[in-house]
């Protein structure tokens, strides 16, 4: 089988978002891009995105998976692996949250923490589990390949949309560090930790109104009063991916100048 010879870069939840931004600016520089779509819900906006990197000039590839499954992770590599025959960047960009208190203790139980849990932290280890050894394959002394963790601000300071949201994202910059030593020197992983992103989760949970107030609160917050673009946080991936050979095992924070308040 002749396979084409563009790099492959393999996104979960690209639906919508940081994962639909990245497939754009990946096949904006000529990437061929499999975009994942998580479930039934988010399959209108995962074709949609398909079209945008088709327009781009990019060959695309769309895979279903729940990345909570492990089997799902697997057969989404597996799909990849039959139509391009490698995958140079895998980013982990699938994420659930619910905007619950974090002074409210009773509101949130073990259920809610599995479920953020099997998304955000075991499904961005299944992926990178199932994707490593490909990812290994296609490396080459020259060029490494590389997993880009999207984890959150709420990782680094204990804030976000639920204390379950939070521990988990804390988790994936820990996994990241973790799997930077384990598999290198093939594959680099970095994780990107942005701070208030709009159309991110939040827009997807909230009601207009709400989400609304919680940009001015965030934009007022912030020392450069803004809140971050999906393309921003798409950009810095491109960057990590295809500009940084030495860059492994960080944490990048991009949020505004949010940390130095200590919000």
């Amino acid at each position: 089988m002749t396979f084409p010879k563009q790099p492959v870069c393999m996104i979960t939840g690209a639906a919508t978002g940081i994962g639909a931004a990245c497939a754009r600016r990946f096949a904006r520089a000529g990437w061929a891009v499999a975009i994942g779509n998580f479930n039934d819900e988010t399959r209108a906006a995962a074709v949609a995105t398909e079209a945008a990197c088709q327009d781009d000039g990019a060959p695309t590839l769309l895979f279903d998976a729940d990345v909570g499954v492990d089997d799902d992770c697997r057969r989404a590599v597996d799909k990849v692996a039959a139509h391009w025959g490698r995958i140079n960047v895998l980013i982990n960009c699938a994420g659930t949250t619910r905007l619950v208190p974090h002074a409210d203790l009773s509101a949130i139980d073990d259920v809610e923490f599995e479920r953020i849990y099997r998304v955000n932290l075991i499904g961005m280890f299944q992926m990178t589990r199932a994707a490593a050894s490909l990812l290994g394959e296609t490396a080459t002394q020259e060029r490494t390949s590389s997993v880009i963790n999207i984890s959150s601000l709420a990782g680094l300071n204990g804030t976000g949309s639920s204390i379950a949201y939070a521990a988990s994202k804390g988790a994936v910059n820990v996994l990241t560090l973790s799997l930077a030593r384990s598999l290198a020197p093939r594959i680099r992983v970095n994780a990107i930790a942005p701070g208030m992103v709009d159309e991110g989760l939040l827009h997807h949970v909230l009601d207009a109104q709400s989400y609304d107030r919680i940009v001015a609160r965030m934009t007022e917050t912030s020392p450069l009063k803004r809140v971050s673009q999906p393309s921003e946080v798409a950009e810095l991936a491109w960057f990590i991916a295809a500009q940084a050979p030495a860059i492994t095992g960080q944490v990048i924070a991009m949020e505004n100048g949010l940390l130095l308040t200590g919000s």
